[in-house]
């Protein structure tokens, strides 16, 4: 069975995999603070339905208390421990199945398991409050091992505790003109693509938001990543086949084990 592979926009994606649906850092929304989504219709009602929905961290662009109560009753939800006192916000999520997780943990659901793996990424519920999260990965193990990045920086670790997989997900952009510390740009996504050694590689975490405002400040920076990842891994990482997709695009790969 393929797995199959969905872009929404930003990080959120939804794979399928084994007969389970699995969403990524689900945000549903047209405008965030002083974002505003500039490419790509809102995720359409069909999004929200998932077996499980992971939270990468604490950012509110990637843990989005309204879009999450939106998700479908019974959903599972996946965030990183200590997510619970940093976003009182969780506590009103009754309908969904909330899970603390940490670095180290595997979790069955349906056919999958979803094992939890570190980030290098300020995990904080920003713009104040301690380090109380750690950022996160997520690996989902069943037909394919998929790679969701969230957001991260490239570690030392990352090819040992990600291990070897068949899809990854990676941030190659962000929402601003400037990338700080911890993230992923087009060529060190190129770089995380390498240690991984993935087949396939899907690029996320650009093209949807921007500030209000700075139109015309670094706007490359808002329309190239997914282009220059592409270009740098067919020079660096040839063996790997890039699906640049479209918001709301999908792409279904057969995995050869």
């Amino acid at each position: 069975m393929p797995v199959e592979v969905t872009w929404w926009g930003h990080a959120t994606c939804t794979v399928e995999d084994s007969h389970t649906r699995v969403l990524t850092d689900p945000l549903f929304a047209r405008r965030l603070a002083h974002l505003r989504r500039r490419r790509g219709a809102v995720p359409p009602a069909e999004a929200r339905h998932a077996d499980v929905a992971l939270v990468s961290h604490l950012h509110a662009d990637h843990l989005h208390v309204p879009s999450l109560a939106r998700l479908a009753p019974g959903t599972r939800l996946f965030v990183p421990r200590g997510a619970g006192r940093a976003v009182p916000g969780l506590r009103r999520l009754t309908h969904l199945g909330v899970r603390e997780v940490a670095p180290g943990d595997a979790i069955e659901v349906g056919r999958l398991v979803v094992r939890v793996v570190s980030a290098r990424h300020d995990g904080r519920r920003l713009p104040v409050g301690p380090r109380r999260s750690p950022a996160l990965g997520y690996v989902l193990e069943g037909e394919a091992r998929t790679y969701f990045a969230g957001d991260t920086g490239l570690f030392d670790e990352m090819a040992k505790e990600v291990g070897p997989v068949d899809v990854a997900l990676l941030p190659v952009g962000g929402w601003g003109p400037y990338l700080g510390e911890g993230h992923l740009d087009a060529g060190r996504a190129v770089e995380a693509l390498g240690r991984l050694g993935a087949p396939s590689a899907v690029p996320v975490h650009y093209g949807t938001y921007w500030p209000i405002g700075m139109d015309a400040v670094r706007p490359h920076e808002f329309h190239a990543p997914g282009h220059e990842f592409e270009r740098l891994a067919a020079r660096h990482a040839p063996g790997a086949a890039v699906h640049r997709l479209g918001h709301g695009e999908s792409v279904r790969l057969e995995v050869a084990r």
